[in-house]
């Protein structure tokens, strides 16, 4: 079984759908991932969701950052399966439980990987507008190998250094990360 990070850009905005509460009726324009069992980056556009979905199939762990709240609920509509099922880190979420707040993936990639992200979701919207999709297959990816390697780091050193708000000073926060396989996180 594959671990996969994961990353998607969508092709409309909540108030494209009637805010939040329709998270469902958001579309997909690309999905970036990294398999760790192929270890390579792969970027799948709205027309080849059964090629994500097949590598779904043969994978136990989804790292996301973000991905309870957005990713995986807008997928939910492409697969016959429950994408709810496969084992899922959620890097935000953790960050949340120890720290009582959220923190951007830009900023917490410059605090830990010295890079930060290209743009924002909402310029990718304006790509897939203008046709663009190899440049915004480009943004994704690069937005899942800065999730990637916020993860390595997690698994390396069991923590993140997260900036606090209105200082230079940086907290030093423990995040735990137990990988477990077990037969349930397989699909039926």
């Amino acid at each position: 079984m594959d671990k996969i990070v994961l990353d998607i850009e969508t092709k409309n905005f909540f108030d494209d759908v009637g805010g939040r509460d329709n998270i469902g009726k958001i579309d997909i324009s690309v999905v970036g991932v990294y398999s760790f069992g192929q270890d390579k980056y792969i970027a799948f556009d709205e027309n080849e969701m059964d090629k994500l979905g097949e590598l779904l199939k043969k994978t136990h762990l989804i790292i996301t950052f973000a991905g309870a709240r957005f990713d995986l609920p807008v997928l939910e509509k492409y697969f016959s399966f429950n994408i709810n099922s496969i084992e899922h880190f959620d890097i935000l979420e953790a960050i949340e439980k120890n720290l009582g707040r959220r923190i951007s993936l830009g900023i917490l990639a410059e605090a830990n990987v010295g890079a930060g992200k290209s743009g924002y979701g909402g310029e990718a919207i304006e790509m897939y507008k203008r046709g663009e999709i190899q440049k915004l297959k480009d943004y994704c990816l690069q937005d899942v190998k800065i999730t990637k390697d916020i993860f390595d780091l997690i698994k390396k050193q069991g923590y993140l250094w997260i900036p606090e708000r209105y200082s230079s000073r940086m907290t030093k926060l423990a995040i735990e990360y137990k990988e477990e396989v077990s037969p349930q996180n397989q699909l039926i």
